[in-house]
């Protein structure tokens, strides 16, 4: 690494300290401005990286290993050695729900990339993710957002009053909401650091403490995985041969689960979520409900970080098939807002494929079925899909939940690359 480059990284650790969390990245208008990050001017780079073939006709796969390339084409040989990592079970299972910058997740920092490696690497994020209104790659754009959000909340040292939340408006306030030791998830990533990637081990809020790693090398023959995210966001999704063999594991969750922005637009990234899950839950009778209600209670999802393949040996709740066909379509529409993060053509097939195993799938409850109180959870469990839906009282937004969720498959994980005890 140039003495220079030394330099602007060490500045650049220093910022994250005294700022407590970084916003390097801006989002603005459903864009990208960077802001404390290095220009496309900066002096003194490392050497240059090496250059990759870029097909601009490119479709499919294809498009998104293109987008790949020509994202690593602009970056240096240090730059380039952050990104491209091995697809090993330590780099892939390295993800997060939490502020915890490059300490439990590899890749390179979009808080440290310039405007034109930014609007790079997000547009492989982009082609690689669904394009669905609320959904895949806007729903991503929106829990970034959520983050500058409560960065900019933690930044006046106190959040003060809480932004409107549809979602709980009606819920009330448990007075125990605090943030405590004993609030915090539970779900803190153990076990050793990923290996690769520089970072500077520093967290906090803000859509710049988000990182992005190929984990493999990125090609239409063979196997290497799509790895980003930072708090309340993780996209895994491995490749094999030009297709996509996993989608999962995929968690998003958001705090605050809904506000206004100052020109007026108001944003509720999860509410396709919670809203499919609240028509599901809904329709259910009081019988029904008796049996679909689970003996378990939950803080956070029971399948979050480093909880690969630990899925519970029996299925509880009600089984889809002695619902009604009605109802069944209502599990069906439940589970899609997950798998479109994905993109469009593999989340069809997936839906296809968890819609021929509705009849061996669950669905379980636990708390209330409003979705607006701690504790209130809902979970999808079939023979491939599972999905968990739950709600937290907010840490820094005290007083009204934040959601917590996750998609992961049985069989599909990390591409069926790894096997877990």
């Amino acid at each position: 690494m140039s003495r220079e480059r030394t330099r602007l990284v060490r500045t650049r650790r220093t910022w994250r300290g005294i700022a407590g969390a970084v916003t390097a990245v801006v989002l603005v208008g459903g864009g990208f401005a960077v802001a404390n990050a290095s220009t496309d001017t900066q002096t003194g780079k490392s050497a240059a990286g090496a250059k990759h073939p870029v097909d601009k006709k490119a479709t499919g796969t294809g498009a998104v290993v293109s987008a790949a390339n020509e994202f690593l084409n602009t970056l240096d040989a240090d730059q380039q050695a952050e990104v491209l990592l091995d697809f090993s079970q330590a780099n892939a299972t390295a993800w997060s729900n939490l502020p915890c910058g490059s300490t439990c997740r590899p890749g390179i920092q979009l808080g440290s990339l310039t405007d034109t490696q930014l609007a790079a690497a997000m547009k492989v994020v982009k082609l690689a993710t669904g394009t669905g209104k609320g959904t895949g790659y806007d729903q991503i754009t929106q829990i970034l957002k959520a983050d500058d959000v409560l960065n900019a909340a933690q930044a006046t040292s106190s959040a003060g009053p809480a932004p409107s939340d549809t979602a709980s408006s009606t819920a009330s306030a448990d007075p125990s909401a605090s943030a405590t030791a004993t609030d915090a998830p539970t779900d803190v990533p153990t076990g050793t650091p990923p290996s690769g990637g520089a970072g500077g081990g520093m967290g906090g809020y803000g859509s710049g403490v988000y990182f992005l790693a190929f984990l493999g090398t990125p090609s239409v023959t063979g196997t290497w995985q799509l790895h980003f995210g930072g708090h309340h966001l993780a996209v895994n999704q491995t490749y094999k041969k030009g297709k996509v063999a996993g989608a999962s594991p995929f968690f998003v969750g958001v705090e605050p689960s809904s506000w206004t922005d100052d020109d007026g637009t108001t944003y509720s990234p999860l509410d396709a979520q919670r809203d499919g899950m609240l028509a599901l839950t809904g329709s259910l009778s009081t019988e029904q409900l008796a049996t679909a209600k689970l003996t378990e209670s939950f803080s956070d999802v029971l399948l979050g970080p480093g909880e690969d393949g630990q899925f519970p040996a029996t299925k509880e709740g009600i089984k889809v098939s002695s619902l009604s066909p009605k109802q069944q379509q209502l599990v069906l529409k439940a589970i899609h807002p997950w798998i479109a993060n994905v993109d469009d053509a593999t989340a069809k097939k997936l839906m296809k494929t968890y819609a021929n195993e509705l009849n061996q799938t669950y669905v379980g409850y636990s708390g209330g079925t409003a979705l607006d109180t701690q504790g209130d959870y809902v979970r999808i469990d079939g023979p491939g899909v599972w999905i968990e839906f739950v709600c937290q009282n907010g840490l820094v937004f005290q007083g009204k939940v934040h959601y917590h969720t996750v998609y992961r498959d049985h069989t599909r994980d990390y591409g069926s690359e790894f096997t877990f005890s």
